[in-house]
């Protein structure tokens, strides 16, 4: 490695020396030059993440999710994170390595820390919408910065993302408790128990990636069934009172119902039938396949299995149903007169898991071929492999002239990699969040912010991993 001796007066120390990184890349001890390098570096780890970024969605558009969106793009989206951490304390002797490593460490909370306040609070302003009923109101802001009146509104999906965030941060406990216990005996035990925390959250965060799509599928299926069943009830209880004074379903007036539903008179309902029942009802505008809930309607009443439902199977099929909707409204209503106070809670439960599912608006979600995969595969393979060699190659010297500008303003490095870096490599991600988040839609903001909690999971378990495997080093 050569070492150059520079005289600029804005060095801390005219005697000192840098070395250049790989034996060619420029190298300064100056506070303006290293500020110089810190930004053409940060530049190309941002041009890096970006290539990252699109090439990963361009394989999504070929390949579909699964494996693919649940194993490969998560990891690539944090690779830019990781591979700083890891050269910070892989490069140069053990020393070097032990005052670098505090820039990974740095990056690591000032990313996280960058997420979850800059970024996840300019998604607030811009995203924000009127609150009605506790819901936010798509494409309507008008009470201004109102604390109470105004905000946004996110999908059950989120609230599993930001859980799956909280776990995350097991490792960082497991390694700060001989911390609190003031132990020292306990700290390298810590650190691998960490390191091995690390690594099975990472492998469970990608196994859940991978499933998820078909336990959504599934959730929101179920989340139809049930609203179906509550519209129906609703339905045929503005016709009759379904219960006795009792609270019992009435089985004469449930028959009377299904007089008035079969048309032909034969005793029997149809699919046609059932049909025309499930088109009479609105569903409070939710979109529902009918013939798909006439699917449900059938699959629950036809006990026979001849696709078609008797009177019989009709008093059992909307007793149980009745039953199923005490039980998850209000039970304690007085039965007699209060009949459609549960029959509404329950429908209005049903319809808010249904917009909690995100299932009214799939259609962002419905993965469209590429006009031409080849080209399509190859242009995205290309921009993977850009990003990642730039990743590779410039990650070391951004590191160096992190550590030589703290010589040089004896700022400790881990200060400016926690301000500096984060801007660098989640600055693509920050423009991306903040533009999606202002279209101010529930199911828009939904996206924006399981993607930030998504971004501080992998950086909390695959980071960290990193990290925590250079401090067994």
């Amino acid at each position: 490695m050569a070492s150059y001796l520079t005289l600029n007066p804005f060095s801390v120390d005219a005697e000192s020396t840098c070395d250049q990184t790989y034996g060619f890349l420029p190298c300064t001890t100056t506070v303006l030059g290293n500020l110089f390098l810190i930004l053409v570096y940060g530049y190309l780890m941002y041009l890096a993440a970006t290539y990252l970024s699109n090439g990963s969605e361009l394989l999504l558009e070929i390949l579909g999710p699964g494996i693919i969106g649940g194993l490969f793009l998560p990891i690539l989206g944090a690779l830019p994170d990781a591979m700083l951490i890891l050269v910070s304390g892989l490069s140069g002797t053990t020393e070097t390595a032990q005052s670098q490593v505090s820039v990974g460490m740095g990056l690591l909370a000032g990313s996280t820390v960058m997420l979850l306040t800059v970024i996840w609070g300019s998604c607030i302003l811009v995203g924000k919408c009127d609150i009605e009923n506790s819901i936010a109101i798509d494409n309507k802001d008008t009470k201004g910065l109102s604390l109470t009146g105004s905000g946004v509104s996110t999908d059950i999906w989120t609230s599993y993302a930001a859980r799956i965030m909280a776990i995350s941060v097991i490792p960082f406990l497991i390694v700060q408790l001989p911390q609190l216990l003031n132990s020292t005996s306990g700290r390298h035990l810590a650190v691998l128990i960490s390191l091995i925390v690390s690594v099975v959250l990472l492998v469970s965060y990608c196994l859940y990636q991978v499933f998820q799509p078909w336990i959504q599928r599934r959730k929101i299926a179920y989340a139809k069934h049930k609203h179906v069943i509550s519209g129906l009830l609703q339905h045929l209880t503005n016709q009759e009172r379904l219960l006795t004074v009792d609270g019992e379903p009435d089985e004469e007036i449930i028959k009377k119902l299904f007089k008035t539903i079969d048309q032909d008179s034969d005793g029997y309902l149809s699919f046609s039938e059932l049909r025309a029942l499930i088109v009479g009802i609105r569903f409070d505008e939710i979109e529902l396949d009918k013939n798909d809930a006439v699917n449900k309607v059938m699959k629950d009443f036809d006990t026979s299995h001849d696709s078609r439902i008797s009177v019989d199977e009709f008093w059992v099929g909307v007793s149980k149903w009745l039953k199923e909707a005490k039980r998850a409204g209000n039970a304690n209503s007085d039965p007699g007169h209060r009949t459609m106070k549960f029959l509404s809670d329950f429908h209005s439960r049903t319809k808010e898991e249904h917009a909690l599912l995100g299932a009214g608006d799939q259609s962002d979600e419905v993965v469209e071929g590429a006009e031409n995969p080849k080209w399509t595969s190859l242009k995205a393979g290309l921009m993977l492999l850009v990003g990642t060699l730039i990743a590779a190659a410039f990650a070391d010297p951004l590191v160096d002239a992190v550590d030589n500008f703290s010589d040089a303003t004896s700022i400790p490095t881990f200060f400016i990699s926690f301000i500096a870096l984060p801007l660098a490599t989640n600055s693509s991600e920050a423009v991306s969040a903040i533009i999606f988040a202002s279209r101010k839609k529930i199911r828009t903001a939904s996206l924006t912010f399981s993607e930030l909690y998504g971004a501080v999971t992998m950086n909390n378990i695959l980071c960290l991993s990193a990290g925590r495997r250079l401090t067994r080093r």
